[in-house]
């Protein structure tokens, strides 16, 4: 009844609008009271044409159809003999949008969101639109914590029926965290629970992390990691209750009270396998973390089903549906839990599919790709496809569904979602180094040339020690089965007599290039082999060390050498920016022999081991040992191969290469008289290096991972033979210990240290804060 009532009266309004008139044959049409709108564009919606007989129910189509464009707030339809005239008034168009008060946003971020709710300029002014584009303004405003924002609207009219929208915005201050309260709590310090959430009240690091700004989606994230902090220490019956939050009169702070009912503390009593196993049951419950008399925690048991789950999916279920039902006995304060197993169908990959990437060609993605299409699903080999196609760096996200195939029960699709990222880099700019001063450095380079995967680097730098300029290139999938190819050409310039550091006077000019070839032998293994020419310039005086003289005496001051290379490293980290868990290991072996001038061997051997002691503390273990040596009849190593320790990447704590053999002195080194240690460092043939380290995330910072703290130990030195190629005495092995910070940053990946020696010996130079740009640890 009501919608007939309705339709009668639209049609009333536009019956009058039209006015009420008798048949004609329309001989011309006029538009009247247009000053933007084109006369086409109002032809074009017309549903009557010349020639057309015009009738009252046509009028009102006519009518309904100009309404319908919005752009016009009146519309009338009149005759003048047999002309229809069409008698419009238009909206006024949007002509400005500006803002008074802005601080808290960029402008055009602010225009994005209204256009986003049909408010723009060249767009029809409607006040209708412009309450709503009001509200998305404030609500853009409360996302921030600016609950005291007031927003005025000015609407200025203009010449040719255009408006002038002006904000006028009054920001305030953004409320913060005044208080959060937990009510209910026995079992555990509130102090400590709140450490669980992301909101705080105002700390130190509160306007980098804005962590005492309420935010809906944060409380909802706290309250989870609340539950799960009681469930997993055995307060099955948690709850929260209730969620209040509060904010003052002046709207400037915020009251966050939860109240929760802890309930009892329940132990496992028992952990039975039902349903169809499939596999054997022993094997099942190697995978089942739950065991009787433990304390009941939700983790440990949806780990448990998870990794029945993964078992299956290895061997094609796809789809195995995995539960625990739990079985309370209150009096007892026990919970015994069956775990119900099913199977499902064993399913196949019909397609793999890859989108979001539109520079990467999809062959650079489909080769690492371990899960194929027409092989039986394997959940194994559909989560390492994931972690190789991230570990290319080349995305910012990688997703990877496997939804069934409409109308079938045993085949699904692998969709693999990217996220493209930028993977060029050109960098020209000045830095600072604690060993090598203002350094001016530039470089260009570009991880994902062309999107073919492909990797190119252009690179200088201008430090006072070091001036390199080299040039690399990498093909890491030069054959379909994954063999690498690349090349180097460099030329680099040494001269450690503008170091801060006491080392052996000399100056060197080297030149070379070589080609390289990678070879996987296994997902996380790979050998590496290449050859290479490399001329060196040498520059000594007579202040130089005795062996350096004797080196370019012997060998002379220019050599060629054919460093031929062989290499050998696997990688089992969860991830290159920041591990949490895995090892890694190196061995890398470098043999120059004829026919080059020169005949050596060196040898360096690196560890490392990352083992989660918690959800944010990581146990980080490094070690790495170095040996070289000449033969066919050459005395040791070229000097400026030698080994240096201290430093960062080192023993940190020590300068930069102080630590090792010093230089012999001697008034006649023939007799090998009157001879003594002189203060420059000329490094060793031998080396070793070890580092035990927790790293943490930096509190304060919540989920942001961008920055990692660690207290660590290091231990290393450096050995080597004198000028009467006996072993030199160079003292015990030192330690030290300190602080630690890694900051992923936008220029790179910067590290710091602040560290003492602990087994300081005479002569040793300390150094106690440290850092490195664009390498990490």
């Amino acid at each position: 009844m009501k919608k007939n009532l309705l339709a009668g009266l639209i049609a009333a309004i536009i019956a009058s609008s039209a006015g009420a008139f008798e048949p004609f044959t329309i001989k011309d049409i006029r538009i009247e009271g247009i000053q933007r709108t084109e006369a086409g564009t109002v032809f074009s919606y017309l549903p009557v044409k010349v020639g057309d007989t015009m009738t009252n129910e046509k009028a009102a189509q006519a009518i309904k159809a100009l309404f319908a464009t919005g752009f016009f707030k009146d519309v009338r339809m009149e005759v003048e003999g047999e002309v229809l005239v069409v008698a419009l008034e238009e909206r006024p168009a949007i002509y400005t949008i500006d803002f008074v008060g802005l601080k808290e946003f960029d402008k055009d971020q602010l225009k994005k969101a209204l256009r986003d709710n049909g408010i723009a300029e060249g767009r029809i002014f409607d006040r209708a639109t412009l309450e709503r584009a009001e509200q998305e303004l404030k609500r853009q405003y409360l996302s921030r914590g600016k609950y005291g924002v007031a927003i005025t609207t000015t609407i200025t009219p203009l010449e040719r029926n255009r408006v002038a929208i002006n904000f006028n915005i009054e920001e305030g201050d953004a409320a913060s965290i005044k208080q959060i309260n937990l009510v209910g709590v026995s079992a555990f310090k509130e102090k400590d629970l709140l450490e669980l959430f992301q909101l705080r009240t105002p700390n130190w690091i509160s306007w980098y992390t804005k962590s005492d700004q309420y935010s809906r989606q944060k409380l909802a994230a706290d309250l989870e990691s609340l539950r799960s902090h009681y469930l997993n220490r055995g307060y099955l019956e948690f709850n929260i209750d209730s969620t209040q939050v509060s904010i003052s009169p002046d709207k400037k702070d915020i009251y966050i009270t939860v109240s929760i009912t802890e309930g009892e503390r329940y132990a496992v009593s028992s952990v039975k396998l039902a349903g169809d196993l499939l596999l054997p049951e022993a094997e099942l419950r190697k995978l089942v973390q739950v065991k009787p008399g433990d304390v009941f925690s939700r983790e440990k048991l949806n780990e448990s089903t998870k990794a029945i789950s993964d078992r299956l999916g290895a061997q094609g279920y796809a789809f195995a549906n995995v539960n625990a039902a739990p079985e309370l006995d209150k009096e007892k304060r026990q919970v015994a839990f069956t775990i119900f197993v099913d199977p499902g169908k064993r399913v196949y990959v019909r397609r793999i599919n890859v989108t979001g990437n539109t520079k990467t060609r999809d062959e650079v993605i489909r080769q690492e790709m371990r899960q194929i299409e027409g092989a039986w699903y394997d959940a194994d080999k559909v989560q390492l496809s994931k972690q190789r196609i991230d570990k290319t760096n080349y995305f910012g996200e990688v997703n990877v569904e496997t939804p069934p195939v409409p109308g079938t029960t045993d085949q699904v699709d692998v969709n693999v979602n990217v996220a493209e990222k930028n993977t060029g880099n050109i960098s020209l700019g000045a830095g600072f180094s604690s060993s090598e001063k203002v350094i001016l450095s530039g470089s260009i380079s570009q991880a994902n040339l062309f999107g073919s995967g492909k990797f190119a680097s252009l690179s200088l730098n201008t430090g006072k020690i070091n001036r390199t300029a080299a040039f690399s290139y990498t093909n890491p999938y030069f054959t379909v089965d994954g063999v690498s190819q690349g090349f180097d050409v460099y030329h680099r310039r040494t001269d450690p007599t503008k170091s801060s550091i006491s080392v052996g006077n000399y100056r060197s000019s080297s030149t070379g290039g070589g080609v390289r070839w990678g070879f996987p032998i296994g997902e996380k293994e790979s050998i590496s082999v290449g050859i290479a020419i490399d001329h060196t310039a040498l520059d000594v005086d007579t202040t130089s060390p005795f062996r350096y003289q004797q080196f370019v005496n012997k060998y002379g001051d220019s050599n060629i050498s054919l460093p031929l290379t062989a290499g050998w490293a696997s990688d089992g980290r969860d991830s290159v920016l920041y591990p949490n868990k895995g090892t890694y290991q190196r061995v890398a072996l470098e043999v120059a022999a004829p026919p080059g001038d020169l005949k050596y061997y060196r040898m360096t051997y690196s560890f490392q081991r990352y083992v989660p002691l918690s959800k944010d503390f990581t146990l980080f273990l490094s070690g790495e040992a170095g040996y070289g040596n000449g033969f066919g009849g050459q005395d040791g190593l070229p000097f400026y191969k030698n080994f240096f320790g201290g430093g960062m990447g080192t023993v940190r704590g020590y300068e930069t290469a102080s630590l090792g053999p010093l230089d012999t002195v001697c008034d006649n080194y023939v007799t090998r008289t009157n001879c003594r240690s002189s203060e420059d460092r000329i490094g060793g043939n031998r080396k070793i290096n070890g580092t035990a380290e927790v790293l943490f995330p930096m509190p304060g910072f919540g989920a942001d991972r961008s920055v990692r703290l660690g207290v660590f130990v290091d231990a290393g030195q450096v050995w080597g033979k004198g000028s009467d190629n006996q072993n030199v005495d160079t003292g015990p092995i030192r330690f030290s210990t300190g602080l630690s910070a890694l900051w992923n940053s936008p220029m790179g990946p910067l590290k710091f240290s602040v560290a003492a020696p602990i087994n300081k010996q005479d002569g040793d130079k300390a150094q106690t804060f440290q850092f490195q740009m664009g390498q990490t640890f």
